[in-house]
């Protein structure tokens, strides 16, 4: 077995997960932090606004690959195939608990009232698990050209609509929307399964190559990023197929630089996916070489990216709360569901919101007082191997 397998991390992948799970708090800051102006639509935007929510559009993207690559790095830790599909079944169902339990009533309303639920980032991730624990089964030439037959092809089914009874389906399959399973109650599908599912799969399918050489293993992803890269600019250049949305000439070269670069996330376009998987696999090769405070900084948060997220979105809302209560003197409207009150969204007060400026300031305060517990966290799990921690 080569040595790197031995090894119980890979160094680059947690680099890059932390990176990206540090930069996921920054637009979960902005969320609650900044005035209600939509970053993306470009003829109300400003440059800096722009970016702070293109840059996390990383995020969701290497969290899928690189748990796909992780799950295929376990197996070189000892796990058969059988106890890698019962893992990531496991996990997968105890993922989509944690989103619809603490995630959604602890973290993002501070309620209980379920009139009202969002399937974000971890449901979707759990049942990629959940589907992943199927698919390893699967030759992996077979699968990896699944994927990519998926990743490449899947914007070819944008324009088909599902009604009747199993519209449900496919909103949860391909068609973000809205589902109504009984009067009153709402359930907001933004993340859906493809091609998702997919991204986690080719991302267990490129595990193979953390086997290799340095010196190979840097060349082919390298290559990989540059090529992705390459047919991000060629696509969205096009105009055409690869993503609903066209670009357009704006007011001034930077605003039609942000146009192009304004690709869908909800179902995630072949664009979006080749724009930020491309510069992903450049990172890695780069991170094998990257030593430093902030790369061990960003190694713990990387080995403990659960611990991180269960913690940042309460760590952030009980924020918002706190400059609430010192500015306008009471909070409540940030413990009720958008749409709970007349109007359909949230009572705020009168020009509520806060600058850029203020906005990462609290990022970087949030960062630094979840370190040390993600610390604390990484030596607890280093220094013990209960099996419940894995699920963490």
């Amino acid at each position: 077995m080569p040595a790197l397998l031995k090894s119980p991390r890979v160094t680059s992948v947690d680099v890059l997960r932390g990176l990206v799970i540090v930069v996921m708090a920054l637009d979960h800051v902005r969320d609650f932090f900044h005035y209600q102006v939509d970053p993306t639509d470009i003829p109300k935007t400003i440059v800096p606004l722009f970016f702070t929510r293109w840059i996390t559009h990383f995020c969701a993207p290497i969290f899928m690959l690189t748990a796909g690559m992780g799950a295929y790095l376990s197996l070189s830790r000892g796990k058969t195939r059988r106890e890698l599909s019962w893992f990531l079944v496991t996990r997968g169902l105890w993922l989509v608990v944690l989103e619809v339990t603490w995630v959604r009533s602890f973290g993002w309303m501070f309620n209980f009232d379920y009139h009202l639920v969002f399937f974000l980032v971890i449901w979707t991730l759990g049942w990629s698990m959940v589907v992943l624990a199927g698919l390893i089964w699967l030759p992996p030439r077979l699968l990896t050209a699944l994927c990519l037959v998926a990743i490449v092809g899947h914007n070819a089914l944008d324009g088909i609509k599902v009604t009747g009874a199993w519209s449900w389906l496919w909103t949860i399959l391909h068609a973000p929307g809205t589902l109504t399973p009984a009067p009153g109650y709402t359930i907001a599908v933004p993340y859906v399964l493809v091609p998702w599912v997919f991204v986690m799969a080719l991302g267990y399918c490129c595990g193979p190559v953390f086997t290799w050489a340095p010196a190979r293993r840097q060349r082919a992803l390298i290559w990989t990023g540059s090529i992705a890269i390459a047919a991000f600019v060629l696509l969205r250049w096009l105009n055409g197929y690869g993503d609903p949305g066209r670009w357009t000439g704006q007011r001034s070269p930077i605003f039609t630089v942000l146009s192009f670069l304004n690709t869908q996330k909800y179902p995630p376009s072949l664009d979006f996916l080749l724009m930020t998987l491309g510069p992903a696999c450049l990172l890695l090769a780069l991170f094998e070489h990257w030593r430093g405070r902030v790369s061990q900084v960003l190694q713990v948060c990387g080995r403990v990216p659960m611990f991180f997220y269960l913690l940042h979105i309460p760590a952030i809302h009980g924020m918002a709360v706190l400059f609430a209560l010192l500015r306008y003197g009471y909070a409540g409207f940030l413990f009720r569901n958008p749409g709970a009150d007349a109007g359909g969204s949230f009572s705020t007060p009168p020009g509520y919101g806060y600058s850029l400026w203020v906005v990462h300031g609290v990022w970087l305060a949030i960062v630094a007082a979840l370190y040390p517990l993600c610390l604390w966290f990484d030596n607890y799990k280093r220094a013990h191997r209960a099996a419940w921690l894995s699920y963490f």
